[in-house]
């Protein structure tokens, strides 16, 4: 099992990161207002709870999901390079370094890759599910929207897996 000790700190620093780059590659896509995007970053945040409440199999996510649980952990995911840009820009600085993590994972995280690889992609779906697009006050819309639908498949490319 791969555990956060299998990684230099610089690998575990990208690592810590990939579940709000993962958000990012989604919120990006298709900003969907203040609201929105609140309600799509509580979906992050609840998925992790959820994920550290329950007994897992998979080392990096376990060691992951206990150290955003913190406050210090919390505070070391935030991206950066990312204020200024635009939400194009910022999506494809989030897919770079997803595809960084994906090669990183797979060349040390041994059996915990793939599980991991495909957690993240749970964070993305969690993401582009949490707020409806379009229409009015929540009234219509639609779940995922075609744009959403575009970036969780570039994310999963960008980690390496293939189409769900």
């Amino acid at each position: 099992m791969a555990r956060k000790t299998d990684f230099t700190p610089d690998e575990w620093a990208l690592i810590r990161k990939s579940p709000l780059y993962a958000t990012l590659v989604v919120v990006a896509a298709e900003p969907n207002g203040p609201l929105g995007v609140m309600k799509e970053m509580f979906s992050v945040a609840k998925f992790i709870a959820e994920t550290k409440m329950k007994a897992g199999t998979n080392g990096i996510v376990t060691d992951l999901a206990a150290e955003l649980s913190t406050k210090e952990g919390a505070q070391a995911a935030r991206p950066e390079g990312i204020q200024g840009k635009s939400p194009d820009d910022a999506r494809q600085l989030a897919l770079a370094e997803l595809k960084k993590v994906g090669e990183l994972v797979d060349s040390k995280g041994g059996a915990d890759a793939a599980g991991f690889k495909e957690w993240l992609r749970e964070v993305s779906t969690r993401v582009a599910e949490a707020s409806k697009e379009g229409g009015f006050f929540g009234i219509g819309g639609t779940l995922v929207s075609a744009k959403e639908q575009q970036a969780l498949a570039d994310a999963a490319s960008a980690l390496g897996l293939a189409k769900a």
